[in-house]
């Protein structure tokens, strides 16, 4: 029963990603091919693989509930299949066929090989107990405040983006800015309250990608939700 709960909640939450993921895509880049769809499954591919080797190399506490919340419910619900097979049908019938066969060889060739990546990437960090303190005191409660504050600053900057009209080179430059204080200042913090790893490059490495992969996402998530509240009215 708990595993089933687990699959609800994460499905839940992966189909609502995705479905704000590919659309911003397509706001972007527009409906010309499945840009988003192509988008989820390879980046969806890429998490299957890292945290499959994540869950499986590290000795958590309640893994299959994880497994069953992470991999069958939010990834299963994130990556779509079935979306990639309609828009590629929908490709042939209006005779977009190099679009068609193009998206059909991305799509394989893309997603394969970012489990694979995942799954090397994955196996290198997690392995022969590289992070033994991964699950054992870790500082989990400040991370989650630091992942909060940098959502509430990705929020107020597209909050000022907005409001000043900011040009697309002015916001991209101060995001990658916000992005990378917030990455380096959360690895030497961490480096610093883990003394195991303080000394060891392959670990902070490792804390560096890792902030850097959280990062991106709630400054994305931030900045998302700012665009929304501002079209609402909700922030003027």
């Amino acid at each position: 029963m708990n595993q089933l709960i687990a699959i609800a909640l994460g499905g839940s939450l992966g189909a609502v990603t995705r479905f704000l993921v590919a659309n911003s895509i397509y706001a972007v880049l527009g409906r010309s091919f499945p840009y988003g769809t192509l988008f989820v499954n390879v980046s969806g591919s890429f998490l299957m693989g890292f945290l499959t080797a994540l869950l499986m190399l590290q000795r958590f506490v309640y893994a299959a509930e994880y497994r069953a919340l992470i991999l069958v419910g939010f990834l299963g619900a994130y990556t779509t299949f079935s979306t990639f097979a309609l828009e590629t049908f929908y490709l042939f019938e209006e005779s977009n066929l190099l679009k068609a066969f193009l998206n059909i060889f991305l799509s394989a060739v893309l997603c394969l090989v970012g489990v694979w990546f995942g799954l090397v990437w994955g196996r290198m960090i997690f392995a022969n107990d590289v992070y033994p303190w991964l699950g054992h005191g870790m500082p989990y409660a400040d991370m989650m405040l630091g992942l909060v504050v940098a959502f509430l600053l990705a929020l107020l900057a597209e909050f000022a983006f907005m409001r000043l009209n900011s040009a697309p080179e002015l916001r991209a430059v101060v995001l990658v800015l916000l992005l990378g204080v917030l990455t380096i200042s959360s690895t030497l913090w961490l480096a610093f309250r883990l003394s195991e790893i303080r000394l060891e490059l392959h670990g902070l490495l490792s804390i560096f990608a890792i902030n850097a992969l959280f990062g991106v996402a709630v400054v994305w998530l931030g900045t998302l939700v700012g665009n929304w509240l501002w079209q609402l009215n909700l922030l003027r």
